[in-house]
């Protein structure tokens, strides 16, 4: 079993390595998904050692979550399974809003806990601000929850700074989620330090920046319709990119791993970061994102790294 780590000042603890579970039931994010396969995934994930599952109930209109809640429980060691959802998205007629209102973020939880069926959510996250709800009287919504039982720890996700702070007042915020990666590190300047000083746990999304920081591009690699919209992987920022990347290979090939561990365990690195959750397709994925709890970087590996990509 993994090293469990502390998620910042809740008691939450967990394997470093979670898994985001978007593709799992998520039928409006992928065309043409297996749910079988998103069912072995969670399933190949939990048999070895990943105890932290992150889904949304955007993630298939409530689909991801009934799958996890279904695989939870035919294992049944639910105790030791500590799951993070969100919510935010309001269906109004065909169109969808965002909403933080206490009334709203009650009902979401109340939703979430019975497609997962479960009578606690370790994690709870606003998905995304609103517009006009007061963020420290949303946030209160979720610390009434909490006193009741029904959520561990409060997220909030997607936030900016100013937003961060007023949701913080009351120094209720365990954990934030928001875009972090080795390619796109603003992050670093205002988040991370506040964080840091008040015990608030990030947690990146797309930390392996849409598949480029896996190494598997070079630059005859057909890149797909979706990607090419990314300024990423663009013109000379590409090429760019790629250099940086052939960088890290050096790391990894030295070391007998690929690339995204060496990217992965980096983040590790990080004061502020205690738990990431590469999403994955296929089982395989799971147990290759693993592989990063073996690698070891040298403080000189470390910096070299921050260099690469300063």
């Amino acid at each position: 079993m993994a090293k469990q780590t502390r998620i910042g000042k809740t008691d939450l603890y967990v394997n470093p390595i979670g898994l985001g579970t978007n593709a799992v039931g998520g039928h409006n994010l992928f065309p043409n998904l297996d749910e079988e396969a998103g069912r072995d995934l969670v399933r190949a994930g939990l048999a070895n050692g990943i105890n932290f599952l992150d889904t949304a109930f955007i993630y298939g209109i409530g689909r991801s979550e009934e799958i996890i809640g279904e695989v939870v429980k035919e294992r049944g060691n639910r105790s030791e399974v500590v799951i993070a959802s969100k919510a935010a998205h309001k269906f109004v007629g065909k169109d969808i809003v965002l909403d933080n209102s206490p009334a709203f973020l009650k009902q979401s939880v109340e939703d979430s806990l019975k497609l997962l069926q479960t009578d606690y959510i370790d994690l709870f996250y606003i998905h995304f601000p609103d517009n006009d709800t007061p963020k420290d009287e949303a946030v209160g919504a979720l610390k009434q929850l909490k006193d009741e039982g029904k959520i561990r720890a409060i997220g909030v996700s997607n936030f900016t700074m100013e937003q961060l702070k007023e949701a913080n007042k009351d120094g209720y915020v365990d954990v934030f989620q928001g875009e972090y990666n080795l390619l796109s590190r603003q992050a670093e300047k205002e988040l991370f330090p506040y964080m840091t000083e008040h015990k608030i746990s990030f947690v990146p999304f797309y930390p392996l920046a849409s598949g480029l920081l896996t190494g598997k591009y070079d630059i005859a690699t057909e890149i797909s319709e979706k990607n090419q919209k990314r300024p990423n992987f663009q013109g000379e920022r590409y090429q760019q990119n790629l250099e940086k990347i052939e960088k890290v290979r050096k790391i990894a090939l030295a070391k007998g791993v690929e690339v995204s561990h060496i990217v992965l365990a980096w983040y590790l690195t990080r004061d502020a970061i205690d738990v990431i959750i590469p999403g994955a397709k296929r089982a395989e994925q799971v147990l290759h994102n693993l592989k990063t709890l073996e690698v070891q970087l040298t403080a000189e590996e470390i910096q070299a790294i921050d260099r690469i990509f300063a």
